[in-house]
C-alpha cells in the first residue's frame, strides 16, 4: 500500500523544501492530485514555483494535478480562536467571551492553531497524495506531542482552574478525537511516510540523530533519510572542494553506520537555482532514479 501522507523534515536550510516539492511534481506528473502544505514560518514555496500562494490552497500553473499552501501562523490562530469561540457566541455574555477569549491568547495557542490547521488536511479525501514541509524540526516534534499528552493534561487541568494553556478543557475534548486519529496516521507506517533531509555535517547529523529518536519515543518511524548538497566527486579535484568533500564522505559514512536499519539516499549538488517546475522534474528524477521514495 502506498502512503498517503509525506513530511519533510530537518534543520533550518537543509533542502526540505526542495525535496518536497520534487516529491509532490513527481506524484503530480503520475497523475495523482497531489498538495503540498509548508507549515515553516519562513515558508518559501511561492519563491520556488515563482507564484503568489500564501494561506489558502493554490493551483500550481504549468502543471496539472498540483496545489500548494503556505499555512500562515496568524491567519491559522485567528482561525482556530474563532473556531472555538464561535459555539459560545450564543450562550454567553461579551464578558464570558473576553475572558474565553484571553485564556486563548496563551504561549501555545498559535503552535496548536497551525497543528489543528494540518490536521484539517489529514481528514482530507479530495488528494491522492499530501506533502507536508515541516518547520524547523523541534517545533515540529513539539507539535506531534501535544496531542499525546492531552489525557494527562486535561486531567491535570479539572482539577484546577479547568483551563490549559491551550484554551478551556470542554474546547479541547472536543478536538481530542481529531487529534487521536491523526496521531494514529502519523504513527502508522502504511499511511505516514516521514523523511528527514540533513547535509552530510556535523550540526545537521547530530540535530537528525536527536529528532529520529525523540519521533521514536512517541511512536514515528522514520522511513527514510536524504543526505542533501553532496559534492560530486569530480568536482574534488580542486582543493577547496577536496578537503570539503572528504569532510562531507566522512559524515555521510557516519550517518550509514548511525541509521543502519534506515533507507539512506544521497543528492548532489545542482550547479544552478532549485527554482520552476523544470527545475524540479529534475531534482525529482535524480530521487527516484531506479527507486521509489518510500525505500
Amino acid at each position: 500500500m502506498r502512503t498517503k501522507f509525506i513530511f519533510f523534515s530537518g534543520k533550518g536550510g537543509v533542502g526540505k523544501t526542495s525535496m518536497a516539492c520534487a516529491t509532490a511534481i513527481y506524484y503530480a506528473d503520475q497523475g495523482k492530485k497531489t498538495l503540498v502544505v509548508t507549515t515553516d514560518p519562513a515558508a518559501n514555496l511561492s519563491d520556488v514555483f515563482e507564484q503568489e500562494i500564501g494561506h489558502k490552497v493554490t493551483k500550481i500553473n504549468g502543471i496539472e494535478n498540483l496545489y500548494a499552501m503556505e499555512i500562515d501562523p496568524d491567519k491559522a490562530t485567528e482561525e482556530y480562536k474563532e473556531r472555538c469561540l464561535a459555539p459560545m457566541r450564543e450562550l454567553f455574555d461579551e464578558e464570558m467571551l473576553k475572558i474565553a477569549e484571553e485564556q486563548l491568547s496563551g504561549p501555545c495557542t498559535e503552535e496548536m492553531a497551525a497543528f489543528d490547521k494540518f490536521i484539517d488536511f489529514m481528514e482530507e479525501d479530495s488528494y491522492d497524495m499530501i506533502i507536508f514541509d515541516t518547520a524547523p524540526t523541534g517545533h515540529t516534534i513539539r507539535l506531534l506531542e501535544l496531542p499525546v499528552d492531552w489525557s494527562r493534561h486535561i486531567e491535570e487541568s479539572s482539577k484546577g482552574s479547568g483551563q490549559t494553556c491551550m484554551g478551556p478543557v470542554a474546547l479541547i475534548q472536543e478536538s481530542k478525537k481529531k487529534y487521536d486519529d491523526a496521531v494514529s496516521k502519523l504513527r502508522d507506517p502504511e499511511q505516514t511516510d516521514f523523511i528527514f533531509v540533513m547535509q552530510p555535517e556535523e550540526t545537521s547529523l547530530k540535530e537528525t540523530i536527536r529528532s529520529i529518536n525523540e519521533l521514536k519515543e512517541i511512536g514515528i518511524t522514520t522511513t527514510k533519510i536524504i543526505v542533501n548538497g553532496l559534492i560530486p566527486r569530480e568536482e574534488a579535484i580542486n582543493p577547496f572542494f577536496k578537503s570539503r568533500y572528504d569532510m562531507q564522505q566522512t559524515y555521510l559514512s557516519k550517518a550509514k553506520d548511525i541509521f543502519n536499519n534506515i533507507p539512506i539516499q544521497t543528492m548532489e549538488l545542482f550547479d544552478s537555482e532549485l527554482k520552476g517546475i523544470e527545475m524540479f522534474r529534475k531534482v525529482a528524477e535524480r530521487l527516484f532514479e531506479g527507486s521509489d521514495i518510500h525505500g
